[in-house]
């Protein structure tokens, strides 16, 4: 199971999948010019994603253990256990009625789902 990546905590992923490996140091100079952080506040989300098993830093390098896409998916998979009690029609159909979809959005749609299908 992925761990719980918090809202801020996924902006900083985003910034450490973009430039992994990275050195604790610039990476703290990064998140600081990205997202304003103080150099204790990243430490900080450093220390509580590595205790939750997000990401490793060994000897000032940071690298993460989780994907962004398995992030993803398990923010999705908690979105769609939550507000549409796991139901995958549901929750497309939440989406096409409030998203403008192109003609171009639901071709590509149609073939995610037919290679989708066993």
């Amino acid at each position: 199971m992925t761990p719980k990546i918090f809202e801020s905590e996924y902006r900083f992923c985003l910034i450490l999948w973009e430039n992994e490996p990275i050195n604790s140091g610039l990476l703290s100079d990064l998140c600081k010019e990205k997202l304003g952080w103080s150099k204790t506040t990243t430490y900080t989300v450093i220390k509580r994603l590595a205790e939750r098993g997000v990401i490793k830093n060994e000897k000032a390098t940071v690298t993460s253990l989780i994907t962004k896409e398995q992030a993803q998916i398990s923010e999705m998979n908690e979105l769609m256990e939550r507000r549409f009690e796991g139901s995958v029609p549901d929750f497309i159909a939440a989406f096409a009625k409030h998203q403008k979809l192109s003609d171009r959005d639901i071709e590509e749609i149609k073939k995610i789902i037919n290679s989708g299908v066993k």
